[in-house]
């Protein structure tokens, strides 16, 4: 039997104020509307994906659907609801079965869909649905009339049907009906829809703090390595330790910082220390490494970016650091304005190996993970 995919995708997301579709919202790197559409691609039980579209979507969901690879994916006008939207898309359909899913769900999972198609061909209909938690207030005005939450559940999508039985039951839908998913006017029309265990993780995202759930992350790492020679300071995280040699730089060569500083440039997608703060401009000659740290954060704040969390490894064969882990973890936890305990801090040795293990530098390497305000960055 030949199955069609139709994701509903023709609404204009008011209620989620982001000033923009909200099927064009990312989240890690990727829109919903390509989210809620992966999983149907991936499934070699689906024949054909149509889209739903408003005029004002068009062009932006035709850049979209390219990342449809394994199946053929088509558009169609949406129409005045979402009720008239799959009856259009109901017409355009050549296939046995049809399963309809919200684009505004982006955590659907194949093994969903399997059951929802599993379902139609042993009881012609398959809806996903989960167990209410809350109870169910009948209201009247600002009153509520009677409570209950026996007999209920709270309705998914993916919805799969038989499409002629679906296409009848469209056929008796009239200007008048007010219906929010297609259960609803195959239960009216034709038969009580069959249930299909879904899944808590398949939400739909329709409110601002929806999407404040998932913050887009972005990790980053960086490295340094200094040579040490004698008169000069060694400075490691902002923090001067005792010893008879520091790290020779033209800054104050903190091999810490420096691999921070190149740490967060990288989550950021921005270029290395070098790039900005040369060794063969003067101003940066002794230049006090927290400043440069100061600079990067700058250019995060500018990109809607903060840091979440850093982890750091210092690697020197002299002098044992140890014991000055919980100063540099403070000092680096003030710069970030992070917790301490969102600053780890390892000291480790090159067993005489390499320049490190000569003592011939110290090196540092450093991981940051940051975060994008979504809030904001949707504005730029």
């Amino acid at each position: 039997m030949k199955t069609t995919a139709i994701i509903t995708a023709a609404g204009k997301g008011s209620r989620a104020k982001l000033n923009k579709n909200k099927l064009l919202e990312k989240i890690g790197g990727k829109t919903v509307l390509e989210l809620a559409l992966m999983p149907f691609d991936y499934d070699e039980r689906i024949d054909e994906i149509l889209v739903t579209a408003g005029e004002e979507s068009v062009d932006a969901y035709k850049e979209v659907i390219k990342c449809v690879t394994n199946t053929p994916v088509r558009l169609v006008e949406g129409g005045s609801t979402r009720t008239f939207s799959v009856l259009n898309a109901l017409n355009e359909c050549n296939s046995d079965i049809v399963i309809i899913h919200d684009g505004a769900r982006p955590f659907v999972t194949e093994e969903l869909i399997g059951a929802c198609l599993e379902s139609v061909l042993n009881y012609g209909s398959g809806v996903a649905c989960i167990p209410l938690v809350d109870t169910v207030g009948v209201i009247d005005g600002d009153f509520i009339t009677s409570t209950h939450r026996t007999d209920c559940c709270s309705i998914q999508t993916p919805q799969a049907f038989f499409l002629s039985e679906l296409l009848e039951a469209y056929s008796h839908v009239t200007p008048d009906d007010v219906f929010t998913d297609d259960a609803g006017v195959y239960s009216k029309y034709v038969k009580p829809a069959h249930l299909v265990e879904g899944d808590k993780r398949n939400v739909k995202l329709t409110f601002k703090e929806d999407f404040e759930k998932y913050p887009d992350l972005y990790c980053g790492t960086g490295y340094d390595l200094h040579p040490l020679q004698a008169g000069r300071k060694l400075i490691l995280g902002g923090v001067e330790i005792p010893h008879d040699k520091g790290l020779y730089g033209h800054s104050d060569a903190d091999a810490v910082l420096h691999a921070l500083c190149d740490a967060l440039l990288s989550a950021a997608g921005l270029r290395d220390i070098g790039n900005y703060f040369p060794d063969t401009d003067s101003r940066f000659k002794d230049a006090n490494s927290a400043d440069l740290i100061a600079e990067c954060l700058k250019m995060l704040a500018e990109l809607k970016m903060t840091v979440k969390n850093v982890s750091i490894v210092i690697m020197a064969e002299k002098p044992k650091l140890n014991k000055y882990v919980p100063n540099i973890q403070q000092s680096i936890a003030a710069m970030l304005k992070l917790s301490e305990s969102n600053v780890g801090i390892s000291c480790k040795t090159m067993e005489g190996i390499g320049l490190v293990g000569r003592e011939e530098g110290i090196a540092a390497q450093a991981y940051v993970l940051l975060e994008k305000d979504r809030n904001l960055y949707h504005k730029f």
